[in-house]
């Protein structure tokens, strides 16, 4: 299974509960193209969305998300890459994404070792690492911090000296965990 992203931006804006409902309508199809969602990312104005499943391939959730009526002009396969000591309710307060786009493929490294080379400025901005989403083409970078603030971000990134093409707060929409024993 490889990670996917689809990214979407809306001239009006979504709430959450709607797209936790599309999500989940779209799960019969999901699981005919063995597509599992992991979660969405939307904006606090409800105007960007990314969403991020796990499949067999990207071409397998291009098939499965058009099926469903989603638009996939902005779907790409990635790697996810968690901080050292991610927890999971480390995830779930993360706040806050900053995109970054290159024009010549990158590597994971270089870019890592900007960002802990400017660990301070996020520390004295109360800035944490969670998660970096890292495309295939090496041309686009997401990630995902815990922080007071997208500013607080902003500030942070430019302090480091961090490449930035957007830095926006978002809500976490993540499927229903049945918590039901087995017996």
């Amino acid at each position: 299974m490889i990670d996917v992203i689809l990214e979407r931006g809306f001239d009006r804006p979504l709430e959450s509960q709607l797209v936790r409902s599309l999500s989940e309508a779209a799960q019969p199809c999901f699981h005919l193209h063995r597509i599992e969602w992991q979660e969405s990312l939307l904006a606090r104005d409800g105007r960007r969305l990314v969403c991020h499943f796990q499949a067999p391939d990207v071409e397998s959730a291009r098939i499965g998300l058009r099926q469903a009526g989603a638009d996939i002009s902005s779907l790409w396969g990635g790697s996810v890459h968690d901080a050292p000591s991610l927890g999971i309710t480390d995830l779930a307060a993360a706040n806050v994404m900053v995109e970054r786009r290159f024009a010549a493929a990158v590597t994971f490294e270089a870019i890592q070792a900007l960002e802990e080379a400017g660990s301070a400025c996020l520390d004295n901005h109360q800035v944490r690492f969670v998660r970096t989403i890292f495309s295939l083409d090496r041309q686009r970078m997401l990630c995902l911090y815990q922080a007071p603030d997208a500013e607080s971000v902003r500030l942070a990134q430019h302090q480091a000296g961090m490449p930035v093409t957007h830095v926006w707060a978002f809500q976490r929409i993540a499927p229903v965990v049945d918590s039901t024993p087995l017996i």
